[in-house]
């Protein structure tokens, strides 16, 4: 976990960063965050009591969901345990194959719960080759637009003295197969121009450090310019490195 400090002595308003919740009995980052993180929202100003759609993508355009005030109501072990008959874990399709006795097993109720706030942003669905300069953007608009949002409802709420902090990860890397230093660097300069106070990188153990930490890297370097690049020229600059989708991880 790698992190940017926030300032002294402000109010702290976390968020935990997931994908969007998908069909199915898989048990991906977006559920998990929800049983972590609650399952009974209670909503203020949300998007379907306005008469919004509560989507994530629409007409091909990122449009990221701020979800606030969620009730945190139990917490999910995923870890692989054959102890506790769980010998592959409870994550992605380990999760429809599990017996339902390891699941309850593996769940403990938070009494009283807790409040958690979730930013639901969509991820690329997957791709082969190199990243063109298109979802270089798409991924960068939809994390800029994710935090900033997340920055502005906090201050609206809160005041401005209050200091932002999302959680985050290797967004869109399991079952989509994205490039972890890719996304790792998009979400870093997302989280620098949208003005949040604190990224909280979950890296998920010793060797999940090294993609973080080039991408970190890459961002010292200035990317090649001795300057403050465009948004344009800054793509490009991403684009020229040459970054590769990976495999899909199965789940």
């Amino acid at each position: 976990m790698i992190h940017a400090p926030t300032r002294e002595g402000a109010l702290t308003r976390p968020y935990g960063m997931v994908a969007p919740a998908l069909r199915g009995q898989v048990f991906r980052q977006s559920r998990r965050r929800a049983r972590r993180g609650a399952a009974r929202p209670r909503p203020r100003n949300g998007g379907t009591a306005d008469g919004l759609a509560a989507v994530t993508v629409e007409r091909g355009e990122p449009t990221p969901v701020l979800v606030m005030g969620v009730e945190r109501l139990c917490r999910v072990a995923t870890d692989p345990d054959a102890a506790e008959g769980r010998p592959a874990g409870l994550y992605g399709n380990a999760f429809a194959r599990a017996d339902g006795d390891a699941v309850r097993r593996a769940t403990t109720p938070i009494d009283p719960p807790t409040i958690t706030n979730l930013i639901a942003m969509a991820a690329p669905p997957g791709g082969y080759g190199r990243y063109g300069a298109d979802e270089i953007e798409s991924v960068l608009t939809t994390a800029f637009t994710g935090f900033r949002a997340a920055v502005l409802e906090s201050h609206r709420e809160r005041g401005r003295a209050t200091s932002v902090a999302v959680h985050t990860g290797y967004w869109g890397c399991g079952a989509f197969g994205g490039n972890r230093v890719l996304m790792a660097l998009l979400q870093v300069l997302a989280a620098g121009s949208a003005g949040l106070d604190q990224l909280v990188f979950h890296v998920g153990g010793p060797g999940g450090r090294s993609p973080l930490e080039e991408a970190l890297r890459l961002i010292e370097v200035g990317l090649g310019t001795d300057r403050a690049p465009s948004t344009r020229e800054l793509i490009n600059r991403i684009e020229m490195i040459g970054f590769e989708w990976g495999v899909r991880d199965g789940n």
